[in-house]
């Protein structure tokens, strides 16, 4: 299949996979792998494939779509295809939460001696890097990672990639509890995705609504934010797409929990852990057992509970996770103070503390802990990371915590 053909292929595959007949357009772009002679025809049926994969949430199969890309890379000698073969990589280990391969694929990327057009994927490789360092609870390098990304975004009017930033950043601000923020900027991607996502994937729409509805639950605005899970499941449910399907029962569950409906929670609980462990997604196995944790704490139930917490610390260690690990050892602590089991209770707290330590989640201005409440945070500049009263009350005497002048506001 010569260079003309594999290209109406790939193009035949595109429409089918865009009105939603996936299995046609898989069957036609791997029938275009096996016969094609031409590398760079080759390289983006690769890619569709990549795609194609993610969406369904068979992140194994992506990887290795995404391992061959990079071989056909090599053979072309192309930096640019390189480039992209190198993004796809990091974003596969991504999916699988393998995020110092992903960090490290990153950089690979952004050391890439391309030309403009390699240059204008580094939005997506920072925020890539960002999910990453934020996976393994790096709170400065993701900030800094994701200002950098949407900087790009700014700088090549790239609508799609603000949009998806702004959900990362969402995520971001949920894990330190500046809920404000958090609903900002899934609100921010919403608003986006009307303005300019006409010809756009609904997954857009979708992710900034499921975003939006993690904040309204944080906020206790229920109501919303079960409508906005609703419309974005709908949308996951139309287009088979599993990953934010199990992200939605996951939600849901955490919303019938804030309810104390444990009857109502704990199947969607089961629901979500069924398909994260389908795909792969670990760290969404570590926020259901949390959640599972949390519903037995409710009843009572201190051996079931301390039973699901093991299992999140398992995969949190694993992972790398430290946030998780920190939130495992504040509810164990809590169940060991109530049963009077003294040792596992200092166990606990000093566990609790090393994690804090390690994750440096405190204000560098006044001393307190960031993330253990709601409160309004802000960034300076560098990405470190304060309570806005008291960068209020500092004035502009810039950042104690790397004695830089910052006089103008963070970008976030």
């Amino acid at each position: 299949m010569g260079q003309d053909q594999t290209k109406q292929q790939v193009e035949k595959g595109l429409k089918l996979y865009q009105a939603n007949q996936t299995d046609k357009a898989l069957h036609v772009w791997t029938k275009v792998l096996e016969k094609t002679s031409d590398p760079g025809g080759k390289f983006r049926v690769l890619g569709c494939l990549i795609t194609a994969h993610s969406e369904m949430g068979k992140y194994k199969e992506m990887l290795k779509y995404a391992l061959a890309q990079i071989d056909t890379a090599r053979e072309m000698e192309d930096p640019d295809y390189l480039t992209e073969g190198y993004l796809n990589l990091a974003r596969s280990n991504e999916k699988l939460c393998d995020f110092q391969k992903t960090v490290s694929y990153c950089k690979t990327c952004l050391n890439m001696q391309g030309t403009t057009v390699s240059l204008q994927l580094n939005g997506q490789v920072c925020l890539s890097m960002g999910n990453a360092f934020l996976g393994v609870s790096v709170f400065q390098k993701a900030l800094e990672s994701y200002e950098k990304a949407l900087r790009y975004a700014h700088n090549n009017d790239d609508k799609m990639l603000e949009s998806r930033v702004c959900c990362s950043l969402g995520n971001f601000y949920i894990q330190l509890k500046d809920y404000e923020k958090a609903l900002f900027f899934p609100c921010k991607a919403a608003e986006l995705v009307n303005d300019y996502g006409k010809g756009w994937s609904l997954k857009y729409r979708a992710m900034s609504q499921y975003h939006m509805s993690v904040a309204y639950r944080k906020l206790d605005r229920l109501p919303d934010a079960m409508e906005c899970c609703e419309e974005s499941m709908k949308i996951a449910l139309q287009h088979g797409d599993r990953p934010l399907q199990a992200l939605c029962l996951l939600n849901f569950a955490d919303i019938h929990r804030c309810r104390n409906d444990v009857d109502k929670a704990l199947p969607r609980y089961e629901s979500s852990m069924c398909i994260m462990t389908e795909i792969g997604n670990r760290l969404g196995q570590t926020q259901v057992y949390l959640g599972v944790g949390k519903c037995w704490l409710q009843q009572k139930e201190f051996d079931k509970a301390l039973d699901a917490l093991q299992r999140a610390q398992e995969l949190s260690e694993a992972l790398g996770t430290k946030l998780c690990s920190l939130k495992v050892h504040c509810l164990s602590e809590g169940i060991y103070r109530s049963k009077e089991r003294q040792e596992e209770l200092r166990e606990q707290v000093v566990k609790f503390l090393q994690c804090v330590e390690e994750l440096e989640l405190y204000c560098g201005m006044c001393g307190e802990s960031i993330g253990e409440k709601n409160q309004q945070l802000q960034a300076l500049p560098c990405s470190h990371i304060f309570h806005l009263q008291c960068l209020q009350n500092n004035g502009s005497r810039g950042c104690p915590k790397c004695r830089r002048s910052s006089m103008k506001p963070g970008f976030v």
